[in-house]
Order: C-alpha cells, then sequence, then structure tokens
C-alpha cells in the first residue's frame, strides 16, 4: 500500500517556512527591535508582485498599528510576523517605533503617566 498522499496547500510549520523564506526570525538590523508593542504605520502603498503577506501589513498600517494586532489580524505568531516586518522595513516600506519612550532612570514610566491611567481607570 502507499503512504498517504499530503495536501499541496501548505499549512503549519511548512506554511510559515514558505512565508519566511527558512528564516526564523528577523536577524538584526532595525527590526531587531521589534516587540508586541512597537508600532508599525506604512510608508508605501501594496505593489502588484508583492508577497500577500506584506501587501496585507502595507494595508493595515496606514494607521499606526502594532506588531501584536497585525499578527492578530493575519493569523500569525509573532516571529513570522516580526521576519515578513524585517522584509518591509529593510526595503524602506513600513516605519517602526515603539509607543512610549523608555525612561532613562530605569524605575519605569513617569509619575504623570500613571496618574492619568488611574483616572482613567476610574472613569471605567
Amino acid at each position: 500500500m502507499s503512504a498517504a498522499r499530503r495536501p499541496t496547500d501548505p499549512s503549519g510549520l511548512e506554511r510559515y517556512y514558505v512565508l519566511t523564506g527558512g528564516r526564523s526570525g528577523p536577524g538584526g538590523g532595525p527590526a531587531a527591535g521589534l516587540d508586541v508593542a512597537t508600532l508599525v504605520v506604512s510608508r508605501a502603498v501594496p505593489e502588484p508582485g508583492m508577497q500577500r503577506e506584506h501587501q496585507e501589513i502595507l494595508r493595515r498600517s496606514r494607521e499606526p498599528l502594532s506588531v501584536a494586532e497585525l499578527g492578530a489580524h493575519l493569523e500569525l505568531p509573532f516571529n513570522i510576523v516580526a521576519v515578513l516586518l524585517a522584509d518591509l522595513l529593510e526595503a524602506g516600506r513600513v516605519e517602526a517605533r515603539h509607543p512610549l519612550p523608555v525612561p532613562d532612570t530605569g524605575r519605569g514610566p513617569g509619575r504623570a503617566l500613571l496618574e492619568e491611567v488611574l483616572r482613567g481607570l476610574h472613569r471605567l
């Protein structure tokens, strides 16, 4: 008897391998600092012939969108989204920035920010 035939439509790990060209992470450069809270904004429009996921990232990030939100919309894990974003960052098609600057004191967010969050919670 012959072995069961595998479907030709890539899914799961095979799909991720195809999407990233076998890369497991974004590597160095500007994409190395990506985390789930990093905001992404497109600087270009999707072009014909681009990978479908790259086009979708450019469409969805016309307004700032976090890497976590992009992953949820694309239904892809963080490391796969990070590899796709690395491609777009390298090509200058997206801009990535952290939502809040990291305080130099190493003591966490400032008092004013915490008070604003507290006021917002009280309004709920």
